[in-house]
């Protein structure tokens, strides 16, 4: 499944995509109930032959794992230990499952089994809750002691995180002690429960798309906010661009984590090589047309032969930077392949 990023039980890239399971009369009410809390939700329902409406499929075993690798949330309607049950099968990673959350057939408590924090099924619980005038049943420590969770916050504002095993190391340790936290933005006043400002020690958390390591075991939250402008020469090997692209990052100490997409020019969207690399590294791909490009404003790096080809006298600064904020990798090339690399507006926001 495709990591789901919800805030506040919506995804930030678009409508929720959901399955929603009912074992009786009373739950397809519920089932209901639940969609109509959520219109901006698309839901495919589900329900046993016996019990089978207008609206609802019917329900046999390979539905679940089908469901666990299509889709954003998965929601029974029923009791828990049929949720569990189901989905066990399909378990692999808190970075990839889908949000799993269960409400009791008289619609009374939301409670989220899985996925919680990178999944968003705590925030969807709460939110159905809400809406349904329930209660969310939400276990996860961080959640009930108030403290800082990294891995919700890194969701809920489209951050990737460096390593799992230290955003675990970071949540137990904070149920303890307070966690240092520091960032190349500008920080808040107000920082959340369980941290504090330094930029030292043994164990802490680093927001930012540079690649630095303040403390001796750097947890790196690191916001998608970087967009790479690619001009290649025809018939380009995706080697080729994926070197230069992770070249460039390596050169100016910026995380590929960080990329939000790559950029380039209409003449370049059949460029199999260019998009082969795209999809390989899981990077959105966007074309723009020499005049979206030449009324980017700013200086850029002038070509004449690129201007005789395309249109336009740059192709990946000018890609790179629009919609951005900033320029921060002017044109570099290699072999073929010329990369920029602009960052779009972001701040560091809690609460």
């Amino acid at each position: 499944a495709v990591s789901p990023q919800l805030y506040n039980g919506v995804p930030q890239g678009g409508a929720m995509r959901a399955a929603l399971f009912a074992f009786s009369r009373g739950g397809c009410a519920t089932a209901r109930r639940v969609m109509a809390a959520l219109p901006e939700a698309t839901f495919v329902c589900y329900t046993m032959e016996r019990f089978e409406e207008p609206d609802f499929l019917p329900l046999d075993k390979t539905v679940y794992g089908a469901s666990f690798s299509a889709m954003d949330a998965l929601i029974f309607v029923g009791a828990c230990g049929i949720a569990v049950r189901e989905i066990a099968p399909y378990v692999k990673s808190k970075k990839t499952d889908p949000a799993v959350v269960c409400i009791d057939e008289a619609g009374r408590f939301a409670s989220p089994l899985l996925s919680g924090h990178i999944g968003g099924a705590n925030a969807l619980a709460e939110r159905m809750a809400e809406k349904l005038c329930a209660t969310a049943v939400v276990t996860t420590a961080t959640d009930v002691r108030g403290k800082f969770s990294v891995d919700a916050w890194a969701a809920r504002h489209s951050c990737a995180i460096s390593d799992m095993g230290l955003a675990k190391a970071v949540s137990a340790a904070i149920l303890g002690r307070d966690i240092p936290l520091c960032s190349q933005y500008a920080l808040p006043s107000s920082l959340p429960a369980g941290t504090f400002a330094a930029e030292d020690g043994a164990l802490g958390v680093f927001i930012g798309w540079r690649i630095k390591a303040p403390f001796s075991s750097t947890l790196r939250l690191i916001p998608r906010v970087l967009r790479v402008g690619v001009g290649c020469r025809r018939g380009i090997s995706a080697d080729a661009v994926e070197t230069a692209v992770e070249t460039a990052f390596a050169e100016n100490g910026l995380d590929t984590a960080a990329i939000r997409g790559v950029y380039s020019i209409d003449l370049k969207q059949d460029e199999a090589g260019l998009l082969t690399a795209c999809k390989k590294n899981n990077w959105p791909v966007h074309f723009y047309t020499a005049q979206q490009l030449r009324d980017v404003a700013g200086d850029f790096t002038p070509s004449d032969f690129v201007r005789s080809v395309t249109g336009v006298d740059n192709v990946c600064e000018r890609a790179a930077l629009l919609d951005a904020e900033k320029l921060i990798v002017q044109k570099t090339a290699r072999d073929g392949v010329t990369v920029a690399v602009a960052a779009e507006h972001w701040e560091v926001r809690f609460g």
